[in-house]
């Protein structure tokens, strides 16, 4: 038998009146060995939302406060007026029935039976229970469209996160370590909770000063498909606590709620009103984000202001007056999207567009936006729409898993939006709420794409064996992964799919829900978030040791090759046969290697001296900072040195480039014969040497070059190389240079 629970709320100061109806109501023994908040948490989601009411349509002796006495014959009713005094805030109020499906003591039996595993445990009974009615409240309640504008939803939320934290008696001491120093001043500007009952008042409302930690906003906010991806959740809570000191208060916390729900009315706002574009929009493509201030597209012949809307499929330009420019990026056109510096007159001074290339069009495309923050987020979320996109081709996924994928992505940019808009700033790089941007930039973020696709895989197969979730009874609900991201834009009125292709989700209240436990997808990315951190550490030392001057580069690169070049040096000495002892040493040592065959051996022997060097230092050097290496500075020079210097290395690049085209130039007239006689030269030297590879071994062709080489400056053989070498050099000279002609713009073709 359920309870009807009837709430009236209004703006202004609350005053409580509670009035039973018919029948006493037993009071609700708490379940031992809980926190405070933890009982009040799971009292809380024992009663679950049912629908909502116009004012008009309640009894005006309900909106006096009177008693009435109605019993319907299935439920006891309970009445709870909770409104404001003056009359305008009780008329402008909304009425909300609430049905009580279990008793706590039922919602306890509930999860001991479904998951028996975790409640024979008694060190995480208590977190495992919150987490369980949590995701079973949180089910429900994120099936009305407007639950972020309910603020009762975040104070609900929050508190299942201070309820996760401390679960149990043991733990509620954190409850009061955790805090700030100060408790600030609620807006009294905001509706009414429909949570508050006056029997269940809430612990984040109680005390301002709680604040919750990283895990409990990630095992909560996942939850909720609109509150965070469970790929982002962490550089999320980061974004949101970055002036907190690590830990979320429940201001900042509404705030995003607020600023998240705001993007969502205004996008589908915008959605709602195709008639306003140029452009029509395919099936199961909604708009992402429009922007008309400011933006610029640049092509090689002209400049146009207009109007820039990303979609779930493309990026439109509507230009002023011009028509409308597509960029697909849903297609394998091998798009690439960069950022690109702009200015006047072709300059390139100001960081502020991007270009687009593809197949599908015939020059790139350059936008320029007001500035560079501006960009940056233009950039990221058209990067994401990309990156989705490759991920759906990539394993060619089909219907809902598709539009599941592209729900992702949608979301991630809300997300991203409403936290540039409520706190002035976009994550980046690896600290990203991106989901598709994030998996490609992580380390090892391939991992978590392939779990995504296993999550997929495993939501189409529980669909094919339910045959579209048949409706299951409240006890015995269907277990397995569901797509929310794309429930949760339908019931916004985001359409990805035909009505037919839509999944149903009738009677579903339990999806992706691991109580106690880390899904494989939660642990690809945690895998890749650790990964990450030891990548960021890294990073973090190159930003001490980089150098903006030139000549100190290359005096550090000088001294961190030191040996090497050493080495360059002593081969060359010996090669030049200038001490004669030491050359010919050399060559007898180099010749006994070739001959017993030991040449193969030198790269391992060479590989695993540079292993017991690093393993010695390993052990000898075990937890102490590694020694400063220090560089000699170059030489000072004034900017007119540096002015020759930089001329000077131009001059020789320009004399080095010269000679390399001169040269491929020649090779080009020997290979077509421009010239017969040299040609057939050339050509009669190359066969001899294809018989020579043929027959000898290659090993003996490679003791010849060697003894060549090293023996050319051998006071035996220096007067007959140096004439070999002269000759070599005077054909060479004589050998011409293929014609070469450069053509117009117009008139050049791709070389045949």
């Amino acid at each position: 038998m359920g309870i009807l629970e009837l709430v009236l709320l209004g703006g202004g100061d609350k005053k409580e009146e509670e009035v039973e109806m018919e029948g006493d109501i037993a009071a609700t023994s708490p379940i031992p060995n809980l926190s405070s908040v933890a009982s009040l948490v799971i009292r809380r989601c024992s009663r679950l939302p049912l629908t909502n009411v116009d004012i008009g349509s309640v009894p005006s002796c309900f909106r006096s406060g009177k008693k009435i006495v109605q019993v319907d014959h299935h439920v006891k009713v309970v009445i709870f007026i909770v409104a404001c005094g003056k009359e305008k805030g009780i008329i402008d109020g909304h009425w909300r029935f609430r049905i009580l499906l279990l008793s706590v003591e039922q919602l306890q039996q509930s999860f001991e039976d479904e998951l028996p595993d975790h409640s024979n445990q008694p060190t995480s009974y208590a977190r495992n229970l919150v987490e369980y009615c949590a995701y079973k409240a949180l089910r429900v309640e994120t099936q009305r469209p407007d639950h972020l504008a309910d603020k009762g939803f975040s104070l609900l939320t929050f508190d299942m996160m201070l309820a996760w934290e401390a679960p149990d008696t043991e733990t509620e001491f954190l409850l009061h370590e955790n805090g700030f120093s100060s408790c600030p001043e609620v807006d009294n500007d905001d509706e009414g909770s429909l949570f508050y009952a006056s029997v269940t008042r809430l612990a984040s409302q109680i005390d301002g000063k709680k604040t919750v930690g990283l895990e409990a906003f990630a095992r909560i906010a996942s939850a909720c498909a609109l509150v965070a991806d469970p790929i982002t959740v962490h550089n999320l809570f980061v974004a949101l606590t970055s002036s907190s000191g690590g830990r979320l208060h429940f201001l900042i916390y509404d705030k995003y709620l607020k600023r998240l729900y705001k993007v969502l009315k205004s996008m589908k706002h915008i959605y709602g009103r195709p008639q306003s574009f140029n452009f029509s929009l395919a099936d199961g493509e909604i708009i992402l984000e429009v922007d008309a201030k400011s933006i610029l597209q640049h092509t090689r012949i002209s400049t146009r202001p207009g109007r820039l809307t990303l979609t779930s499929h493309a990026l439109y330009f509507e230009a002023s007056g011009t028509g409308t420019s597509k960029y697909d990026l849903s297609k394998d056109l091998k798009q690439v999207v960069n950022c690109e510096l702009t200015g006047p007159w072709g300059a390139r001074f100001f960081d502020n567009a991007i270009i687009c290339k593809s197949d599908s069009v015939v020059e790139p495309i350059v936008f320029e936006f007001s500035g560079h923050s501006h960009r940056d987020y233009w950039f990221a979320i058209i990067q994401e729409v990309l990156h989705a996109n490759k991920f759906i081709r990539k394993y060619k996924l089909k219907r809902f898993q598709r539009a599941e994928s592209l729900s992702k992505a949608a979301l991630g940019i809300f997300r991203s939006r409403a936290v540039k808009d409520a706190f002035h700033g976009m994550p980046s790089h690896l600290k990203s709420i991106l989901p598709f941007n994030l998996a490609e930039k992580l380390p090892k973020g391939d991992k978590i794409l392939e779990a995504l696709y296993n999550h997929l895989e495993l939501m189409w197969i529980r669909f094919q064996n339910h045959d579209g979730l048949v409706t299951a009874s409240y006890e015995k609900q269907l277990t397995g992964p569901l797509p929310d991201s794309l429930y949760t834009l339908t019931r916004m009125g985001f359409l990805l799919l035909k009505k037919e292709d839509n999944p149903e989700e009738n009677g579903v209240l339990v999806g992706n829900i691991h109580v106690g436990e880390t899904s494989p997808l939660q642990t690809a990315i945690r895998e890749s978030v650790r990964y990450s951190g030891r990548v960021e550490e890294a990073r973090a030392t190159l930003y001490q040791v980089k150098v903006e001057d030139i000549n100190t580069n290359l005096a550090a690169i000088k001294d961190l090759l030191f040996p090497l070049f050493e080495i360059g040096k002593l081969l060359r000495l010996l090669a030049a046969w200038e001490d004669p002892f030491k050359s010919r040493v050399f060559l007898f040592l180099i010749l006994y290697l070739l001959y017993r065959g030991w040449v193969r051996y030198i790269l391992p022997c060479f590989f695993l001296s540079v292993a017991v060097y690093m393993f010695w230092h390993k052990h000898h050097s075990s937890g102490k900072p590694i020694q400063i290496f220090q560089v000699a500075p170059p030489p000072n020079r004034n900017p007119v040195e540096l002015l020759l210097m930089l001329q000077e290395g131009v001059s020789q690049l320009q004399t080095n480039v010269q000679t390399g085209t001169i040269s491929l130039l020649k090779l080009r007239a020997l290979l077509l014969a421009a010239f017969p006689k040299t040609t057939q030269k050339v050509a009669i030297a190359m066969a001899i040497a294809a018989v020579g590879f043929t027959l000898v071994p290659f090993s003996h062709i490679v003791t010849l070059v060697l003894l060549e080489v090293y023996t050319r400056k051998m006071p035996v053989r220096r007067e007959s190389s140096e004439k070999l070498v002269r000759r070599i050099k005077e054909w060479w000279s004589r050998v011409p240079a293929a014609p070469i002609q450069i053509a117009r713009p117009e008139e050049h073709n791709s070389p045949r």
